[in-house]
């Protein structure tokens, strides 16, 4: 089932003719589709050690060229920013063979998302996290602030969106709950200047081993952005004893660590409902995350 209006979609046979179009020294390796939670780019391994990413959606070739390119520079400079594993960027490929538009090639990391290996339990993984948040808050911003694009400036920004969400969401989660916590924590002023963050600490962009944190996708969100964004791994994440290891790892103080729940009761408040019956595993954790917001604030 489509997850979007005008969701695009393409064959193994399709990438395997356009790699070996466009990439002849890769034109020996197997292509295979690579089952996915995520929602905005179809995955395919291009032998054990690639893996071309073609975005969902878009009519315009030129802007999401633009944008995968913003995107591979975003992804590089993630990657050498942590110890933790980023996947790289390789090249980037035109459209051809019926699909519409460019794409990426980045390498390819082994393991398993949090959505198959749930760390809500460890301790371990959470301070993994916190350790990999740190490293982002200590790399140079280098002048940048929020650019305007998506989460991680102004809480009210968001007003219409969360509305329209509370709106769709009844038969899901505890709205009014939900409505009383929005309107508390939409008006919280920064904690502090905008700092370098991921962006997206969802389950399906951590890799997970042993119940520790073995590598971070998805990079191209990597930004300058309110300190308190990449707390919303905290709630997609953790359960409440490694969540409070997390904290105080991170040391964030209340102003913090609350604007933190409002960037995840924003992101998760849209993924429930829109994604309730096109891709249930991204809905189920938004609904948990809700849940957990719920739970660790009074009524």
């Amino acid at each position: 089932m489509e997850m979007h209006p005008g969701q695009l979609s393409l064959s193994v046979g399709q990438v395997a003719r356009l790699v070996a179009a466009q990439f002849p020294a890769w034109s020996g390796r197997p292509v295979r589709a690579v089952a996915s939670a995520g929602t905005v780019n179809a995955l395919f391994r291009v032998g054990d050690t690639l893996v071309a990413r073609f975005p969902l959606l878009g009519d315009d070739p030129d802007a999401v060229r633009r944008d995968l390119e913003r995107e591979a520079a975003r992804t590089a400079e993630l990657a050498a920013s942590t110890a933790v594993p980023v996947p790289r960027p390789v090249a980037l490929g035109e459209p051809g063979e019926g699909y519409p538009l460019p794409w990426s090639v980045q390498t390819w990391l082994e393991g398993v998302d949090a959505f198959v290996d749930d760390p809500g339990d460890s301790t371990g993984f959470a301070r993994d996290l916190a350790a990999f948040v740190g490293e982002l808050r200590a790399v140079d911003t280098r002048g940048r602030s929020f650019d305007g694009g998506g989460r991680g400036g102004l809480l009210p920004a968001h007003d219409a969106w969360v509305e329209s969400c509370f709106q769709a969401s009844g038969e899901l989660v505890d709205v009014p709950r939900l409505r009383r916590l929005w309107e508390a924590w939409r008006v919280l002023p920064p904690s502090g200047p905008d700092v370098m963050s991921h962006g997206d600490l969802i389950p399906g962009n951590v890799l997970v081993r042993d119940g520790r944190l073995a590598g971070v996708l998805d990079g191209g969100g990597f930004q300058a952005a309110d300190p308190a964004l990449d707390l919303v791994g905290a709630w997609h994440l953790l359960e409440s004893g490694p969540r409070e290891v997390f904290r105080d790892a991170v040391g964030s103080a209340e102003l913090e660590w609350t604007r933190g729940k409002a960037w995840a009761l924003e992101q998760a408040i849209g993924a429930g409902w829109y994604y309730h019956r096109t891709n249930p595993v991204m809905s189920r954790m938004a609904v948990r995350t809700l849940e957990r917001l719920l739970a660790d604030t009074p009524s």
